[in-house]
């Protein structure tokens, strides 16, 4: 049995990875912003900000192993300032005053959870763990300076350190955009949207968290970097369709031309610029929507013999609690 610190322990990926550590037997230590919620079963809670390296003191103390989610994840269409240096502080030193606080207590493992904007994206093949492209936006790149600074200080100090960068995690409780899509679905508020044939890679929650577990004990692991998706190739036709028929929709035989769309995207875009401030519908949005972003999972493969067990349509129901 194992004391095993995870911050962001109270998020999406955080949650299941608290229950599958518990059902294996470990003891867990949550780091949270919140106070622990009354009525919450009997857990080892640190209150602490990751942008307050005070508040963190002692959070990794008694811990064996380290899992790092916590942070700051919004991403808007432009490069706010405000919004940069938001995740330079929480993300960035966050991670830097986390460390620090893990090997002052001695702890032997420690993975690190960042995203696959970190290895950039290609909108004309997919990427794997070896490819070398530049992160496209300064949170993939703020997520690449964490993920060297993780490994090259854990292999400094002789402790076992790991990656994950996870594809869109999807499964029971999810949120963010494929929360906000099939709202948009259920409430008759998206136009069908077209089949541009681009491919995005998403993950299964549970599979995800499966990984994740492998590589905080597998000796091959130590000192490398994973991309975790599902191994299918969506386009966000299919993802549309599945949504659909996950909520009892029929699927619309037409489509909104992927230009309209784009040109839509420029109009956000423009508006954010004159108000200054992000917008619902903007480039971004859109370009999530009709373009590419396709990610495999080779050298998990690999290493933490990871072999996926879900596809999104196997949990899409159960997702959204039809």
């Amino acid at each position: 049995m194992s004391r095993i610190l995870v911050s962001g322990g109270t998020g999406f990926i955080g949650r299941e990875l608290v229950r599958a550590l518990h059902a294996r037997g470990d003891q867990v230590r949550i780091l949270s912003r919140a106070p622990q919620p009354p009525g919450c079963p009997s857990e080892d809670w640190h209150q602490g900000e990751l942008a307050d390296p005070a508040s963190l003191a002692g959070v990794a103390r008694g811990c064996d192993r380290v899992f790092h989610l916590g942070g700051y994840a919004h991403a808007t269409s432009r490069p706010y300032p405000a919004e940069v240096e938001r995740h330079r502080v929480v993300n960035r030193e966050g991670t830097r005053a986390l460390l620090d606080e893990a090997l002052a207590a001695g702890v032997k493992s420690l993975v690190y959870v960042s995203s696959v904007k970190a290895g950039g994206e290609d909108r004309a093949r997919c990427l794997d763990e070896t490819s070398t492209v530049a992160p496209v936006d300064p949170y993939g790149a703020i997520k690449r300076d964490c993920e060297t600074l993780v490994l090259d200080v854990c292999a400094s100090r002789n402790v076992h350190a790991a990656v994950i960068r996870p594809a869109l995690v999807y499964g029971v409780g999810v949120k963010g955009n494929l929360a906000s899509l099939a709202q948009a679905i259920r409430r008759g508020r998206l136009p069908p949207l077209p089949d541009t044939g681009n491919v995005r890679s998403m993950v299964e929650l549970r599979d995800l968290v499966a990984a994740m577990l492998v590589a905080a004990e597998r000796p091959a692991a130590c000192g490398h970097t994973y991309i975790i998706t599902d191994g299918e190739a969506y386009s966000t036709r299919r993802i549309y369709e599945a949504l659909c028929r996950a909520q009892g929709k029929p699927v619309p035989g037409w489509a909104v031309p992927a230009g309209v769309l784009r040109l839509a995207g420029r109009c956000g875009d423009g508006l954010e610029w004159l108000l200054r401030r992000p917008l619902p519908l903007n480039g971004t949005l859109v370009a999530r929507l009709l373009d590419s972003a396709c990610y495999r999972s080779v050298r998990a493969a690999q290493d933490l013999d990871f072999h996926p067990r879900y596809r999104f349509e196997d949990v899409a129901s159960a997702m959204l609690g039809a």
